[in-house]
């Protein structure tokens, strides 16, 4: 299969994440476990990364969503909240995994390749892929060597590497399986946001 063909079959379970009720996200992270120790493992340094995202979407949707408060005290959760915040801060964890099984099953240049045969049809709009794909690999390559110092300032201290890098695609044609397969992402994909819709 086509690392593209992978790639969009990945947005489209990534859109599926955000579209999950409650009971339906709680039954997926009680799944979480059968990914593995080593993918639990990235997994968690992800969750840990993303803490104060997660504590402050808890807080917010908790104490800023009208309904019965929790407690009989003025500055109480209620239980909406504390309910969509659940859901919420469960659907990120989600899409969490789904960011660790994707760089799992697709090493950095078939990443790349997935990702510029998708874009491709950007350049009639004007769009350089090209420079887009050499931004997202200086993202992804910072985030895998940046180092995690315990002051912010260490950061700005730490020398530019002024070292070239070569990017080197292995470009294959997508075969007439991935075009069906794609057809059927897409089908699945406009599906998915006429039932958002209703």
């Amino acid at each position: 299969m086509h690392p593209s063909t992978l790639l969009a079959a990945w947005l489209v379970v990534v859109v599926t994440i955000q579209l999950l009720a409650a009971e339906v996200v709680l039954a997926a992270l009680l799944l979480l476990p059968l990914c593995g120790t080593v993918a639990l493992r990235r997994w968690l340094q992800l969750v840990w990364r993303a803490r104060w995202l997660l504590v402050s979407l808890v807080l917010i949707l908790a104490w800023g969503t009208a309904g019965d408060a929790v407690w009989d005290f003025p500055l109480a959760p209620t239980w909406q909240g504390l309910r969509d915040a659940g859901t919420h801060a469960g659907r990120l964890v989600l899409l969490l995994m789904a960011v660790v099984a994707l760089r799992q099953h697709l090493p950095l240049p078939e990443l790349l390749s997935g990702f510029y045969r998708l874009l491709a049809p950007l350049r009639r709009c004007g769009v350089d892929v090209d420079r887009a794909l050499v931004r997202l690999l200086l993202v992804l390559d910072t985030l895998d060597r940046l180092p995690r110092p315990a002051d912010w300032r260490a950061l700005l201290a730490e020398p530019a590497s002024g070292q070239p890098q070569v990017l080197e695609l292995s470009d294959r044609s997508l075969s007439r399986r991935d075009h069906v397969l794609m057809a059927l992402l897409l089908i699945s994909l406009v599906s998915l946001f006429a039932l958002a819709a209703a």
